[in-house]
């Protein structure tokens, strides 16, 4: 079954429920079931060795668990006798009998639908008298991983949860990122890394800090998988969300991952885990959203622990907390010496420019920036994400660069590289094909400059480039006669006293002199002018989009006249029809 069939017939599950369930309810019945049935069809090959082995075990007194994931070929199992196509035989029962059914799964099964809040929907689904339909519609589909790949469930679950979060006029960017932007990250990730991931029996960490439905790590997992079947990729991930956590936990579990390295929870506030580093990360935070909620738990923790925490570079306006993800996972790197790490993240435009020198946010590219840990900024094509139609960018980090990008960072410009959708999703209404993401992996790969029909394309700039000091440039305080005020006491004696109705400040290049530039582009303007040295800050911003623009000279005048004669011309002759 292809993956829109598959998805339609799920959704046709709405048709049941509608009436007795609000639309922006459906996913609280939807999503568990598919998820239930995806297990079921998983463990329905080992269960009869599964019930044996219990059993056995029961009798012997003794703890079966481990016998039991032996039998199951899974990190789970369940020791009920029922599935859900036996489930169907007791229709009078099929309330209690479903609830046993799920108490039978394995605890990390268990904590899944206790996540999914299940139960409440099974008795509201008995009291309408809907369960045993909706459970019968459910147990007809096959789910099993030879009729529907892991990577198509994963596709069915990112549509389902789509449709259900446009319903609730809920954002469903927050729960997943598009495929192909995932692919184009995942290749970055691991390009520079080729040879090493190619060695038999290698094993790598990869993290997620906003796992979603756990499409990250999945894609990850698949690229790897390809590239060399005997290398091993541990996940690990954390999600805010109860249902988004609740699928990729599932997901985890059917993969053969440890689903302890998947935690809920709020990551900025309650870090899952607070010792661990790992070898690659991926994230997309959601845009532009306030940390008002747990700014008390990061402002303690970055004034308690400074650089020892996480947030030592600074924080930036509690308006939007994506700034903070990065610092997160910088906090995650593993050392240089232990080998590294690198990440890709996606941000909005914001973090690229927003504030001054001095503030949070300029603090934090400041800091990224002079410890060398940025390797590209990679700007996305609009109206590539399900919930927003803005631009967004791929940062690249990383703490083991190789020695061709040391002090460098490289910029490209991929907005032009999209096809159009044949159907939106959402405000989703570009892709990019595997030949576009294949054409930015190799801009990246190569680490050169380019230029596609006359425009750059990739660009590459010194760390510094990004830097500037901002001063503060002062005039005279004059009295009614224009004569100097001068000061009377203090370190201010017999000094020009600053007027701070004309004070103003100049963004002057890391690369230039202070100096001169105060000489050739303030002096011959304001001969009493000084700069006051004690307010100099220093600040980054990568005006990215600068950086790509191309000069188009207007039209020549004599061009643009001949076209208003014409429209003119055009004119009188239809007023003359009219008159006629």
């Amino acid at each position: 079954m292809n993956q829109p069939a598959l998805s339609s017939f799920i959704w046709s599950v709405a048709d049941l429920l509608r009436g007795d369930y609000k639309q922006s309810d459906y996913g609280k019945v939807i999503l568990p079931f598919t998820v239930l049935r995806r297990l079921d069809c998983v463990l329905e090959a080992t269960k009869p060795a599964v019930l044996a082995e219990f059993a056995k075990q029961q009798k012997a007194g003794l703890n079966p668990e481990l016998f039991l994931l032996r039998e199951a070929g899974q990190d789970f199992y369940n020791t009920s006798p029922l599935d859900m196509k036996k489930l169907m035989g007791d229709q009078d029962h099929i309330g209690e009998n479903l609830y046993a059914y799920i108490q039978a799964f394995s605890p990390a099964v268990r904590d899944i639908f206790e996540r999914f809040d299940f139960f409440t929907q099974i008795d509201r689904l008995a009291k309408a008298k809907l369960l045993y339909q909706v459970t019968e519609k459910f147990s007809n589909i096959d789910l099993h991983p030879e009729a529907v790949s892991n990577s198509q469930m994963g596709l069915v679950f990112e549509e389902l949860i789509r449709k259900f979060a446009e319903i609730s006029n809920e954002t469903a960017g927050e729960h997943f990122t598009p495929r192909e932007v995932i692919r184009l990250m995942v290749n970055l990730l691991f390009i520079e890394d080729d040879e090493v991931l190619s060695k038999s029996g290698v094993v790598r960490t990869i993290y997620d800090p906003t796992a979603g439905t756990g499409g990250m790590l999945s894609i990850a997992g698949e690229y790897l998988e390809e590239h060399n079947p005997e290398a091993r990729l541990s996940m690990f991930g954390q999600e805010l969300n109860d249902e988004s956590y609740a699928i990729c936990k599932a997901d985890m579990l059917i993969k053969g991952q440890d689903v302890a390295n998947i935690v809920a929870g709020n990551t900025l506030s309650d870090d899952g885990h607070p010792a661990r580093k790992f070898d690659y990360m991926l994230s997309n935070p959601p845009f532009g959203v306030e940390w008002k909620k747990v700014e008390k738990e990061i402002r303690k923790e970055y004034e308690a622990q400074g650089y020892n925490g996480r947030f030592g570079p600074g924080l930036p306006r509690v308006s939007d907390g994506s700034l903070l993800f990065l610092l997160h996972l910088i906090s995650k790197m593993r050392p240089a010496v232990d080998g590294g790490s690198r990440f890709g993240i996606v941000l909005n435009g914001s973090p690229l420019f927003t504030g001054g020198a001095g503030s949070g946010e300029s603090e934090i590219r400041r800091y990224v920036l002079e410890n060398d840990l940025v390797e590209a900024i990679i700007g996305l094509p609009t109206d590539m994400f399900y919930n927003t139609g803005i631009s967004t960018y791929v940062w690249i980090l990383s703490n083991r660069k190789p020695s061709q990008r040391k002090g460098l960072v490289q910029l490209i410009d991929a907005s032009g590289l999209w096809r159009k959708m044949r159907k939106s999703l959402g405000s989703k209404r570009k892709e990019m094909s595997d030949e576009q993401i294949a054409e930015v992996t190799r801009l990246f790969g190569g680490f050169v400059e380019s230029e596609q029909d006359g425009k750059p394309i990739s660009r590459i700039f010194r760390n510094e480039d990004f830097g500037y000091r901002t001063i503060t440039v002062e005039r005279p305080l004059r009295d009614a006669a224009g004569k100097i005020v001068l000061g009377e006491k203090g370190k201010q004696k017999g000094k020009p006293q600053p007027d701070s109705s004309l004070r103003d400040t100049e963004n002057v290049p890391l690369a230039q002199d202070v100096e001169s530039y105060f000489k050739r582009e303030v002096l011959p303007h304001a001969p009493d002018a000084w700069i006051d040295h004690d307010k100099t800050k220093v600040g980054y911003e990568i005006p990215f989009n600068r950086h790509f623009y191309v000069f188009q000279p207007p039209r020549p005048l004599a061009e643009i006249d001949a076209d208003l004669r014409h429209c003119t011309d055009r004119i009188l002759a239809m007023i003359v029809g009219l008159s006629a």
